[in-house]
């Protein structure tokens, strides 16, 4: 079976969670609507082509190995905004502070963000997928628009290093898989050759999410199945118009070696 395989790195990162009122979320891994979202922007296929969205998030299977969630950053913004009068509507900005001048209230809202997070992401298309692997992945080393880790204020700090390679399953890709180095080493500087492990140091161990099967992550024998813990993330797309999303079950597995 082919896989893509890329890297995620960056100084902030946010992989948005169920946001209600003023509360934005971060999960500690990249959402499916996130990586598929960054894949059609590397194409160039734009937020209105809602066919091709859908066709994404329903014809690729997604895998991450998060080797660090990084440290959570909390912000808080502030913005104004005036109250509902009946049935009246503010159709722009401009009505909501002329307008509504009179009502205007402010409202503090927080969003949360991962600093120093790094992930590494497999892909799998079906017999139906629009693009082959190898297309994706020619898109992703030259994208149309510029990529970010969530939002437009997360830019990406690393080269995605994309890689098509053959596997028997997400685990066995996941460990084929040389991103090289985060960081420039000068070889003739001997304290200059380690730097990814003084500048982001990672844990003893990484996490594991996947859809699908277990046996579609690693066979019987490569894993413990009573390791694993699934849980439900709201990242399936319904709308990419509408901003609707679905529930997708997901399955989480730690493990201590890499």
């Amino acid at each position: 079976m082919d896989y893509l395989l890329f890297r995620l790195y960056g100084p902030m990162a946010s992989w948005g969670d169920i946001a209600v009122g003023e509360s934005r979320h971060s999960l500690s891994g990249p959402t499916k609507t996130a990586i598929m979202g960054l894949v059609v922007a590397a194409l160039g296929i734009r937020r209105e082509e809602e066919a091709t969205h859908l066709a994404f998030n329903r014809h690729y299977s997604m895998a991450t190995a998060v080797w660090s969630k990084g440290q959570l950053l909390r912000d808080y913004h502030t913005v104004q905004a005036p109250d509902s009068v009946g049935k009246f509507r503010y159709r722009t900005r401009r009505d909501e502070l002329t307008v509504g001048r009179d009502r205007l209230g402010t409202v503090l809202s927080s969003r949360e963000y991962r600093t120093d997070a790094l992930a590494w992401v497999a892909l799998k298309a079906d017999e139906a997928a629009p693009f082959t692997l190898e297309q994706l992945a020619s898109a992703l080393n030259s994208p149309k628009f510029v990529l970010y880790l969530g939002r437009k204020s997360c830019p990406l700090a690393a080269p995605l290093a994309p890689t098509v390679t053959q596997a028997n399953g997400f685990y066995q890709a996941f460990r084929g898989y040389a991103a090289g180095r985060l960081f420039f080493a000068d070889p003739h500087w001997r304290d200059q050759e380690d730097k990814d492990s003084r500048y982001l140091p990672l844990g003893h161990g990484v996490e594991y999410f996947w859809e699908g099967e277990f046996q579609e992550f690693a066979a019987d024998d490569e894993l413990d199945a009573s390791s694993v813990i699934t849980l439900t993330q709201h990242d399936q797309l319904l709308s990419r118009l509408r901003w609707q999303f679905s529930p997708r079950k997901v399955h989480r597995f730690y493990s201590m070696e890499g």
